[in-house]
């Protein structure tokens, strides 16, 4: 009797240790978006985005977003083809002509698209479109972006464009860092998240690879530089030292199956811990573009009054366009404004992924 009560004790204790571990876990496991890029948008896409974000369920991942990019440029088509609001859809890249064609109908859309400029010859009409949606449509500017050198088939939008038929992850991994003590772990947990995906879709012809960028969202585990912080770094100081390349290089060179950006986003009002930081006069433009060509994707979910000056924003995106150009690399520019603040006032977004601020001059 004592030695079968001992034998109950002892794998009672090991049940409790093991719920135990399981409940120490620090972190979740998020995806920030699975994203379908489709030739032909139809109910079938819908199907197959759940089909995949069950799969992911499965395994413990939160699915936040499922998105859908069009080969086709139509919004009106697309919206006509996928009348389920839960999906997120984009028409990916097309020309300044057709965006100013199209205007009046991505304001009443649900529909996130981008400009290539890489190439053109940047003058006042391309800041005219960003200041007509400012008044206009305000809102849509958070769907819309210029972009210089893109990346295909990333993910995340509006920078998405298509290029291939299939499925690509976008993550939260900056959630992954919840609890780590060093970056060297919370780079290990990202790589293990990784692998465990490619396990899970390996098989799947349509799979074309996880987007690596940290996409950070609001505060606490979300926020890449509320992490940075605990790690006791200063933000303006971590800028001019090796630890955001370090960030990037881990990305690049050991995400074995990567598509799309994979950079490190610095999205301004989205971390909500980095608008803090813009509010303080820490993350201004410049330091922006500067961290953008150490590690970064550009000028991202940035406040612009509606009072800014024209030709600071069209030095802006000249600027983007040479750096972007020079170095060959990925960059984007996502200006945001609610149409009424000026400089020197505060936001009202009324958006839950945008912190509302005091608008900076540019």
């Amino acid at each position: 009797m004592i030695f079968n009560t001992r034998i109950i004790n002892f794998f009672g204790s090991i049940i409790f240790l093991l719920a135990g571990l399981a409940e120490a876990q620090p972190y979740q496991k998020y995806v920030r978006t699975i994203c379908y890029f489709s030739d032909r948008p139809s109910i079938k896409d819908i199907n197959k985005l759940n089909f995949l974000k069950s799969q992911l369920e499965e395994q413990g991942f939160t699915v936040q977003t499922l998105r859908l990019v069009s080969k086709q440029k139509s919004i009106k088509a697309l919206e006509e083809a996928i009348h389920d609001e839960s999906i997120i859809l984009g028409i990916g890249t097309i020309s300044f002509k057709d965006a100013l064609d199209s205007r009046k109908s991505f304001y009443k859309s649900r529909i996130s698209m981008n400009v290539d400029l890489t190439n053109e010859k940047i003058n006042m009409n391309h800041v005219d479109f960003l200041l007509d949606m400012m008044i206009k449509s305000p809102d849509k500017m958070f769907d819309f972006a210029y972009v210089f050198n893109n990346a295909d088939n990333t993910p995340f939008f509006p920078a998405a464009n298509y290029n291939k038929k299939g499925f690509a992850i976008g993550l939260q991994p900056t959630n992954l860092a919840e609890g780590a003590s060093t970056i060297d772990e919370w780079l290990n947990r990202k790589k293990s998240v990784w692998e465990e995906i490619n396990t899970i879709f390996k098989r799947d012809r349509y799979f074309l690879g996880i987007d690596a960028s940290t996409a950070p969202l609001h505060r606490g585990s979300g926020s890449l530089v509320g992490f940075i912080k605990k790690l006791g770094y200063d933000f303006s100081k971590s800028t001019t030292t090796d630890l955001w390349t370090k960030i990037t290089h881990f990305i690049k060179d050991e995400n074995l199956n990567s598509i799309g950006l994979n950079g490190l986003m610095l999205p301004c009002l989205e971390d909500f811990e980095l608008a803090d930081e813009y509010e303080r006069g820490n993350f201004s433009i410049e330091r922006n573009l500067f961290l953008s060509l150490q590690s970064g994707l550009g000028i991202d979910t940035y406040p612009i009054g509606i009072d800014e000056d024209t030709k600071r924003i069209l030095n802006i995106l000249k600027s983007v366009q040479s750096l972007s150009n020079k170095y060959n690399k990925p960059l984007s520019v996502r200006f945001v404004s609610d149409g009424k603040a000026k400089i020197g006032e505060i936001t009202d977004f009324n958006n839950q992924y945008l912190k509302d601020v005091v608008v900076r001059p540019l």
